[in-house]
């Protein structure tokens, strides 16, 4: 009687481990679906002629999608290029370097970091980050891309590290002892046997980085000056889609053909997270079968 009780128990969280995972692949359907049923209006001849301008002015229903995206990239690439040397710094840091009273103090800050909400850190960005970008770079107004970038490497760091590091402690520590051995350093150890050893974990950290950079919403509206034009530089105000759908949905005529573009630029940004995702996931299943072979 107790072993059939312990068998219907495990039947019973399989199968709740199994409707979690297929529930989350039809929630993502069903996202998707109803951003396409959304946005399908949006793919009118006319309307999507306008889509191709330089001009985001809905009252006069110019519906320009390249300043937005222009925004979302280079604010993106902005904070790629603060979080992940930071980041992999900070990870290869705590696993590798730190001494252990060290590293438990670094971990839950890190943590900590990552529970700050969003809003949080556009209020600072704007009372502290914003003036001293404007007063450092004589700028007409800190609130560009460039503070924006800032921030949002900071939002991405959390993810980073977090990742990483745990990728990193996972390599067994016969890789790094026989690397001294042979009379390798310690950095040589660390930047030849064990991160490459851990490059799947690591590459995840960073695509999931970045996706939350993608993803960012009100601090991106917060700190990158909201304008809606082509930037010049990442010292120029930008726009991003994320913010552009949360400052507009709310007040749009539901059905008018601003409601149906919002959707469309929120279609656009989902497609953009699933080939990141996809790409992530790609580049980890090579990295694996190639390790099969190696091991085989």
């Amino acid at each position: 009687m107790p072993q059939q009780t312990e068998q219907w128990r495990e039947m019973l969280i399989n199968w709740l481990i199994k409707i979690s995972g297929y529930s989350a692949i039809v929630f993502v359907t069903l996202i998707f679906f109803f951003l396409i049923r959304e946005s399908l209006p949006g793919f009118s001849p006319e309307t999507f002629s306008r889509l191709a301008g330089s001009r985001w002015y809905p009252i006069e229903q110019y519906y320009g999608l390249a300043p937005l995206i222009a925004g979302s990239i280079m604010v993106t690439l902005g904070a790629a290029l603060v979080a992940i040397p930071l980041g992999l710094g900070t990870a290869i840091f705590i696993a590798e370097i730190a001494p252990r009273w060290v590293r438990e103090i670094l971990k839950p800050l890190v943590e900590i970091l990552a529970g700050l909400p969003s809003v949080v850190l556009g209020f600072l960005g704007i009372l502290s980050l914003s003036p001293w970008v404007r007063e450092t770079m004589n700028l007409p107004t800190g609130l560009t891309a460039f503070s924006g970038s800032l921030l949002l490497g900071m939002t991405s760091l959390p993810t980073i590290v977090s990742v990483a590091e745990d990728a990193l402690d996972a390599v067994p520590r016969s890789y790094r002892d026989a690397s001294l051995a042979l009379g390798a350093t310690e950095l040589q150890t660390i930047f030849l046997v064990t991160l490459p050893a851990a490059r799947s974990g690591v590459f995840t950290a960073v695509m999931l980085g970045l996706g939350r950079a993608i993803g960012e919403t009100i601090m991106v509206m917060m700190v990158t000056g909201n304008a809606a034009m082509i930037p010049n530089s990442l010292f120029s105000p930008v726009r991003t889609m994320t913010a552009t759908i949360a400052a507009e949905m709310g007040e749009v005529a539901k059905g008018s053909e601003h409601y149906h573009v919002l959707f469309l630029i929120g279609l656009t940004l989902f497609v953009i997270s699933l080939l990141v995702n996809l790409t992530a996931s790609s580049v980890i299943m090579r990295q694996q079968k190639r390790a099969e072979r190696v091991l085989s």
